[in-house]
């Protein structure tokens, strides 16, 4: 291997150490690396911001826009009021919302369709007395098949139509993609929705709860002149029980106590520490008079507005709170809103909640001010668990948001106009025609993803150059020698979802792209069903809630474990190869 080779392996072996590890949020990593490739000189100086301008992350920055503006016209909402009943049976359910959630993620960012679907799906399993964790995988895994469909269901597919375009000199078009996503999106949702979900772990209690994502972990303070003041916790434990509220433990002069809490006399300014629903936990503080635990704040905030709401919300990866706590990016002073309790499954919390570090997939509970639920979770990057309502754009421009995107998505598909612009003109007609407000217009655009492949792009384009691509591409050949066509494309498809398994399909599918060209070329093969095998097998990220941002974002509103998922992701994974191969070599032969 060269000096350049070895260094360019070293970088993208840190990456993806670094990214598995998850220590430090992926595009600080990604962008880290692209600088330490330029100060190494292995990518080019004029080059090392190249990625910014490049079509995948133009196309991926408006897709997000567009998917926001579909929602906030009510074209998503018109579909799911319609169809979605708590009175079905659970399979039919899941095999109903599995193709909305399929549908939707086609023709807007599979992360933007599960976001606006969750909610739905909590409420449709509260209204039907079961466990959300029984429905919610199947959701997920259906909106990543989805978006295997077209050009824009996924950025995987905006990756290497992009990477097409700069080797083969066109780009895959919008539903060039189709017969084989198709193919592969069909028998995983017939899985999902008929055995599927039966696989998913039922534990002790999950499935008669009629509301739950796992407890909160809260806390409540003696107020002064309290008449609980004097008690011992013990004497509150009879109150606790009526209430479903369990005592944890008290925190006096900010120290933790545990074991002995209970035989600890009550002084005002006690904290205690709960676990419980947000119902049981407001009746056991309305029970004994007790203050929330920020009680000076509430205050503020009740003197200041007309009441205030509870709000729950999951934290999904990239979000503000994510890797901080409630106290450092100062949510009450900056949002007016309070940190009233948080859930983590399976997981203990041994700080004070506010100080807590917030994690992708806990869950929040919040006290903010009435009516301003939406702006702090937007503001804090998190989601509701409740569905909203729309507030901004009237019903009325629900048909122009669909028109304006069916008549891009044409254009674009018959070459009429280059995707991007497509996009770009529809951007610029939902702000003028105000169904995209002008000021929430790049609030809408995942910057950590933008900064992600504007980085990582120019490392693959110089690992590239530098040979490295052909080098992994000779090794898989080597591997392969002497097997059929399909037996080299399942090889492939094994290598490239196992790496998007465990870290950002984004990273894997910019290495990988290039490889399975590299391969076709030494085979003297089309590289397009090389190309068609890493789209499919990049973006079925099944076995970890940390493949897809999918994943993560229901881990803690199910209640799931990391070790759940690949009880339905692995025969998941396997069917998804089984009816691609065949469906490649039918659409796309070598």
């Amino acid at each position: 291997m060269t000096q350049d080779q070895i260094i360019l392996f070293a970088l993208f072996g840190a990456v993806f150490a670094l990214l598995l590890w998850g220590r430090w949020r992926y595009d600080i990593v990604a962008f880290a690396a692209l600088m330490t490739g330029v100060v190494l000189g292995v990518v080019p100086t004029k080059d090392a911001f190249s990625g910014f301008g490049h079509p995948a992350t133009l196309v991926v920055a408006l897709v997000l826009v567009v998917s926001a503006g579909l929602v906030r016209s009510g074209a998503v909402f018109l579909i799911t009021r319609t169809m979605v009943d708590s009175s079905r049976s659970l399979g039919t359910h899941i095999a109903l919302m599995g193709g909305i959630g399929g549908v939707l993620s086609a023709f807007m960012n599979n992360v933007a369709a599960l976001a606006l679907l969750m909610p739905v799906d909590v409420q449709t399993a509260r209204k039907a007395g079961r466990a959300p964790g029984l429905s919610l995988m199947p959701l997920s895994f259906a909106t990543i098949l989805g978006g295997m469909v077209t050009l824009i269901g996924t950025p995987p597919n905006i990756i290497i139509a992009a990477i097409r375009e700069e080797e083969l000199g066109a780009p895959f078009k919008m539903f060039d993609f189709a017969p084989v996503g198709g193919v592969a999106a069909i028998a995983g949702l017939a899985f999902v929705a008929l055995i599927g979900w039966r696989l998913i772990p039922q534990r002790e209690g999950d499935v008669l709860v009629a509301s739950d994502f796992g407890s909160y972990i809260a806390e409540l303070t003696v107020p002064d002149g309290s008449d609980q003041i004097g008690k011992r916790l013990a004497e509150l434990e009879e109150t606790a029980q009526k209430t479903d509220v369990a005592l944890i433990g008290l925190i006096r002069d900010g120290k933790r106590r545990y074991g002995t809490a209970r035989n600890t006399v009550l002084q005002a300014g006690d904290v205690l520490v709960l676990e419980a629903q947000p119902d049981a936990l407001d009746e056991f503080r309305a029970a004994l008079s007790l203050a929330f635990s920020d009680a000076e704040r509430t205050e503020r905030l009740e003197a200041a507005g007309e009441g205030l709401d509870i709000l729950e919300l999951v934290v999904p990866q990239g979000a503000r709170i994510a890797g901080k706590s409630a106290q450092s990016i100062g949510l009450h002073w900056r949002r007016s809103a309070v940190l009233m309790g948080l859930s983590r499954r399976g997981k203990r919390i041994t700080e004070q909640v506010r100080n807590t570090q917030i994690q992708p997939g806990d869950i929040l509970l919040l006290l903010v001010p009435k009516d301003r639920g939406d702006d702090v979770a937007e503001w804090l990057g998190a989601l509701p668990l409740a569905a909203r309502g729309l507030n901004v754009t009237q019903d009325s421009k629900t048909w122009l948001a669909i028109g304006l995107f069916g008549i891009a998505v044409a254009a674009a598909s018959f070459g009429l106009v280059y995707l991007p612009v497509a996009l770009g003109l529809v951007v610029t007609a939902y702000v003028l025609t105000r169904i995209v407000p002008l000021g929430e217009l790049y609030n809408h655009i995942e910057w950590p993803v933008v900064v992600l492949l504007g980085s990582m792009i120019p490392l693959g384009a110089a690992l590239q150059t530098a040979g490295g691509t052909e080098l992994i591409a000779g090794a898989l050949i080597d591997l392969t020698a002497g097997m059929p066509a399909w037996a080299i494309l399942t090889v492939l498809m094994v290598v490239t979802m196992s790496l998007s398994d465990v870290l950002n399909n984004t990273a894997t599918t910019i290495v990988a792209a290039p490889v399975g060209i590299q391969m076709a070329q030494s085979l003297n093969v089309s590289p397009d069903p090389f190309l068609m095998a890493v789209a499919i097998a990049a973006s079925s990220a099944y076995l970890t809630p940390i493949g897809h941002k999918n994943n993560t974002l229901i881990l803690g509103p199910g209640g799931y474990r990391f070790g759940d998922y690949w009880r339905m992701g692995l025969p998941l994974e396997v069917i998804v190869i089984a009816v691609s191969i065949p469906a490649i070599l039918v659409f796309w032969p070598l």
